[in-house]
């Protein structure tokens, strides 16, 4: 019988690797593991139990919450903020970060989360995740707003937990990319992906052609050539996928390859981007790179932004490396 190394075990193993490491972040990471397992059973009972449709709120960012919003918010606020792992934390569903209350311990970490991302698609039962990245904090210190503000390259742990045909967790701690599926029967996360890369190249790209009009030349430019397929510039027939779910998207991604893009365009000149520095496209960033991918703005490198709000925005090209670099190009043109 073959031996299953559990997500614990796993992360126990590489901690071994570096002396001098606390076993601290390891139950963080069974704390994130343990929310993420309720949030699976909820998003699979969907209206059996009522939880789907809207929640008649709007978030920070003025969007109609869902239902599973608010409670997968609640659940991963619950999850983590009496353990003594974390000294603050950061949601896409609370405005300002959220405080560890006085008569809870502190730890060294603060954890930033998107704890439904692609909800949009809950209703019409299309894979949904959750999304999360890791900072280290100085311990003693009550973190501020500007304590979570750090650019993408300080992160020590990113994940994403992917609740589709089977659930599914993505993470990187810096050393490589590992998948790990969810047991249902034993309650345990197994590593079943080990050592994910990304190929350097691709014919199949994902963004959402209704914006097309809005777009910059650039990125006008990139799609023009891929449909021109094997009669134009690039002499190869692309594929276009989009699912309106960054999880799922980048997913697609790290098993076979390809590249997603939510360029900036003119459709909301107000807006920077359309997805979160902080809680989507760092931690998204962090994992793509660490699989042999590139993660970039279209001008400059994702994780070497210095951000400067919580929920601040950004446009987000990612994938196969040659294929990134190729529509950086065209905007450095």
């Amino acid at each position: 019988m073959t031996t299953q190394v559990t997500l614990t075990q796993f992360i126990i193993e590489q901690q071994r690797q570096f002396p001098g490491v606390s076993g601290g972040f390891t139950l963080l990471l069974n704390d994130i593991a343990t929310a993420c397992k309720q949030i699976s059973h909820l998003v699979n009972q969907g209206d059996l139990i009522g939880v789907l449709g809207n929640a008649d709120s709007e978030n920070v960012q003025g969007e109609v919450q869902k239902k599973l919003d608010l409670i997968t918010n609640e659940i991963m606020v619950k999850s983590l903020i009496w353990t003594g792992h974390l000294a603050g934390m950061a949601s896409e569903e609370v405005d300002e970060p959220i405080k560890i209350p006085a008569h809870y311990p502190k730890g060294k970490y603060l954890a930033l989360f998107d704890p439904l991302d692609g909800s949009s698609n809950i209703d019409v039962n299309l894979t949904v995740g959750t999304i999360f990245s890791i900072l280290r904090c100085q311990e003693g210190v009550e973190p501020e707003l500007e304590d979570f503000l750090r650019p993408g390259t300080e992160q020590v742990c990113a994940g994403f937990v992917l609740y589709g045909p089977s659930t599914m967790m993505i993470l990187t701690t810096g050393h490589g990319v590992n998948g790990f599926t969810l047991n249902q029967e034993i309650g345990e996360f197994i590593l079943t992906h080990p050592n994910i890369t990304i190929p350097a190249d691709t014919q199949e790209f994902a963004i959402n052609m209704s914006n097309q009009r809005f777009w910059e030349k650039p990125v006008q430019r990139y799609v023009a050539e891929c449909v021109q397929g094997k009669e134009g510039v690039r002499a190869k027939d692309f594929n276009m996928r989009w699912l309106a779910s960054l999880v799922a998207e980048v997913y697609r991604i790290l098993t076979r390859g390809g590249v997603f893009m939510y360029p900036y365009d003119f459709k909301d000149p107000t807006k920077a981007g359309r997805l979160r520095l902080m809680y989507e496209a760092n931690p998204m960033a962090f994992i793509i790179e660490q699989a042999g991918g590139a993660c970039s703005t279209g001008r400059e490198r994702i994780m070497e932004i210095k951000p400067s709000g919580l929920h601040q925005r950004v446009p987000l090209v990612l994938g196969s490396k040659n294929e990134v670099a190729r529509i950086v190009s065209y905007h450095l043109e």
